[in-house]
């Protein structure tokens, strides 16, 4: 048997890793370190307008590229219904419908490949989660996947309105997450998924008979009747763990390299009253990205938030963003506050997500020509030395917003 060099087997080795490493990242964008700034806005159901129409949607990618940003995640899963072309939804029953744009058009094929041709990532957001209307077809048909309250109530108020919650523990309903999910990835090449903090259950659910018979057989006991105990707490936010664990693996086995992209409240808020302990999502590989959702009206309440251990500990193990809300309908956020939180991020070298598109240009106070010079400003390269380079001259702003769709965006609890 012929030997080869140490030297040429060394260089062998190297380029076998180089093309093995390229293969893996997701096709069509570099790889994130943290030294490249994480860049994203959230396109929502109110941002149907830009969406459904070619022209407007290209426009918005154009203006998204200029001003350097990275990351559009947007909304396929809302109300118990896909906004894409979904076999799986409408064999089911769970809508009579096939959403398409005003030309047509598959919106979500069409924004990713857009996206793909401007080097801008686009990653299809399952923003209901687990969550749905009651009177959703999802929920009507399937009412034993629904699980409760102590009490047997099955509603809580979310900033969508009385919402179920699907019962993450029973295999039926992680089979249908997964189908969902899979059915995205595979039909458009997606680069990744995002889940927000709606891919969990609010800790006074768990109460539904399947729930507490899983608990009686793990523990031999009922769970105990505060909500709040913690050993109750630990075994249900593990077991939504494991259910994430075994979904990022069915996610990268379809596309190897895709990016799982989270985005929940800080850490606190979400383990204790949403049982998602991303921090262990973190440390064990069930995430490639965090958009921590801090979502305070005054910079004296945010950045206590940036220097949280667990926020420094995410930073150092995956590429990590604060989520900041740019502006609500009834809520708008002055430029000023929004420049001073990205430039307090920054000073943590953590990234920026914005929620959400329309609040971009037109839900502040200042003009949206004024809004759109400042973030031009705020986020052009000299400021962000890392961030993606433009690839074409600044084009001018998509025309605002109408008003809203029937479905609005589900933004995150205040805490």
């Amino acid at each position: 048997m012929a030997h080869s060099h140490p030297a040429r087997s060394r260089k062998r080795l190297v380029l076998a890793a180089v093309l093995l490493s390229a293969w893996l990242l997701p096709w069509g964008h570099p790889s994130y370190g943290q030294q490249q700034e994480l860049r994203g806005v959230w396109l929502t159901a109110n941002d149907m307008p830009v969406l459904r129409d070619r022209q407007r949607m290209q426009a918005t990618v154009d203006q998204l590229v200029d001003l350097q940003f990275n990351r559009l995640y947007v909304v396929v899963w809302n109300g118990g219904m896909a906004y894409y072309p979904s076999q799986l939804s409408e064999s089911r029953g769970f809508q009579s419908f096939t959403y398409r744009g005003l030309q047509g058009q598959d919106v979500i094929g069409e924004l990713i490949d857009a996206g793909r041709n401007r080097g801008l990532v686009v990653l299809p957001w399952f923003e209901f989660g687990l969550m749905a209307p009651p009177d959703s077809e999802l929920a009507k048909q399937h009412r034993s996947w629904l699980t409760q309250k102590r009490d047997g109530g099955l509603t809580s108020i979310s900033a969508a309105g009385e919402v179920v919650w699907l019962n993450p523990f029973r295999p039926d309903v992680q089979q249908l997450i997964t189908d969902l999910v899979l059915e995205v990835v595979n039909q458009y090449g997606a680069e990744g998924i995002q889940f927000d903090d709606h891919m969990s259950l609010p800790r006074d659910f768990g109460y539904d008979p399947f729930t507490v018979e899983l608990y009686r057989k793990d523990t031999g006991k009922a769970p105990p009747a505060n909500p709040d105990d913690p050993s109750w707490v630990r075994w249900r936010a593990d077991r939504l763990t494991a259910f994430m664990q075994r979904l990022s693996q069915a996610i990268r086995a379809a596309r190897p390299g895709a990016i799982v992209s989270i985005s929940p409240n800080y850490y606190d808020f979400a383990y204790k009253l949403q049982l998602q302990d991303w921090r262990r999502w973190v440390q064990t590989g069930v995430a490639d990205e965090l958009l921590i959702q801090i979502y305070r009206p005054d910079l004296a309440s945010y950045l206590p938030q940036l220097s949280k251990p667990e926020v420094l500990e995410a930073r150092d193990r995956i590429p990590t963003a604060i989520a900041v809300l740019s502006g609500q309908r009834n809520r708008p956020t002055p430029l000023p506050l929004i420049r001073e939180k990205v430039e307090a991020n920054r000073a943590q070298s953590l990234g920026t997500g914005f929620f959400y598109l329309e609040s971009l240009w037109s839900l502040g106070p200042e003009a949206p020509s004024d809004r759109i010079a400042g973030l031009m400003q705020l986020l052009a390269p000299e400021n962000s030395p890392t961030a993606m380079t433009p690839a074409s001259p600044p084009s001018a702003a998509p025309p605002p917003v109408p008003p809203p769709p029937p479905l609005p965006p589900v933004a995150p609890a205040l805490p």
